[in-house]
């Protein structure tokens, strides 16, 4: 079956104005339909190539019924592709809403409307419960106690999707798990990491940076997403790949620090001594941080949760993304950091 029409759910943020693009830059283009609570943005960045006034946007409500349902009535699309997530660090019940209840609500609606596939943008971090991962496959398992409740909800949304799968009623489900996801449109990563470097913060290492983490370029994973939903429009591979799922990341894994010095470096800034903190007393400091800051209503710039990220090793094995989906990064992380400073550098212009 040929891909005509796809519905890009939480279209309007990060990873899905990648996912439009991907969509949009394929030989035979299917209709691209947006499904968001906001509106696609109003500047387009000249990295991203689509016409923002051929894509059609439905501003709705994940959790609503109605709102889901109208949109697939409107669209008729064959795919849909389920992007949508609050950012980390928000309140518990914003992830319990978003992933769990809306996720369950576009699940139900879709099977109803005998929308054929489904593709969800899990985390990498639902394995993650601060130990180390070492080159984790699929069958590393989900932690009893997770690392937060971001990654909670996504685990809790995945078993959702992957249970939803049912070739008898002839819906197909793929849940893909991107780790470290950066690039142009991207809010919180790169250019929390300029904003270090403002601060003067960029000389204090937390751990040994001996820890190998993933990163991933959202261009790439955004073409993981579009293989996915080939994948499950075709009846022979759908039957092998639906109700699985596929970690997605650049095959890269770099010293955590990496990135960021990269990033530092690309603005002009080396820093000739690092003031390393072990991650024991960084998780005393980020203790004492977070109560000062929680009584001063100030947001902490470090955390027990974000000293432990950036300590541990955290890289997985996307053998079955080759295999399956014909997954290859096209954009590496040096090309893919280029492009991001580039995009911050234009928007902030």
């Amino acid at each position: 079956m040929a891909l005509d029409s796809v519905l890009l759910v939480g279209g309007a943020g990060f990873l899905g104005l990648h996912l439009i693009e991907q969509f949009w830059q394929l030989e035979n283009r299917p209709q691209i339909h947006v499904f968001d609570v906001r509106p696609l943005p109003e500047n387009i960045s000249k990295y991203f190539t689509f016409d923002p006034a051929q894509i059609d946007v439905f501003v709705g409500d994940l959790t609503s019924e109605k709102d889901v349902k109208d949109a697939i009535d409107r669209f008729q699309p064959q795919v849909i592709v389920h992007s949508a997530s609050p950012m980390h660090g928000l309140a518990q019940e914003v992830y319990e809403k978003v992933n769990v209840r809306g996720t369950a609500n576009l699940l139900q609606c879709a099977k109803q409307k005998k929308v054929p596939a489904l593709v969800y943008t899990s985390s990498a971090g639902v394995i993650f419960n601060g130990q180390d991962v070492y080159n984790a496959d699929e069958r590393w398992p989900i932690p009893e106690v997770p690392m937060d409740g971001y990654n909670e909800t996504k685990a809790v949304a995945e078993k959702l999707v992957m249970e939803a799968n049912s070739p008898e009623e002839h819906f197909y489900t793929v849940c893909l798990r991107p780790a470290g996801i950066f690039g142009p449109g991207d809010r919180q990563l790169v250019p929390g990491l300029r904003q270090v470097l403002r601060r003067g913060q960029s000389k204090f290492q937390v751990g040994d940076n001996n820890n190998l983490f993933d990163w991933s370029y959202a261009g790439n994973v955004a073409d993981a997403h579009v293989l996915a939903a080939q994948k499950l429009l075709d009846p022979e591979s759908a039957a092998v790949v639906g109700g699985e799922t596929f970690f997605v990341t650049n095959d890269a894994p770099t010293y955590f620090w990496t990135l960021a010095r990269t990033v530092w470096k690309a603005d002009g800034h080396i820093d000739k001594k690092n003031i390393v903190l072990s991650r024991p007393v960084a998780i005393a400091i980020g203790y004492v941080s977070e109560l000062v800051c929680g009584l001063i209503g100030k947001e902490p710039g470090l955390t027990p949760f974000r000293v432990k990220m950036a300590c541990a090793n955290r890289y997985h094995n996307i053998s079955k993304a080759k295999e399956l989906l014909g997954y290859r990064p096209k954009v590496s992380l040096a090309d893919g950091i280029k492009y991001t400073l580039d995009w911050m550098d234009e928007t902030k212009a």
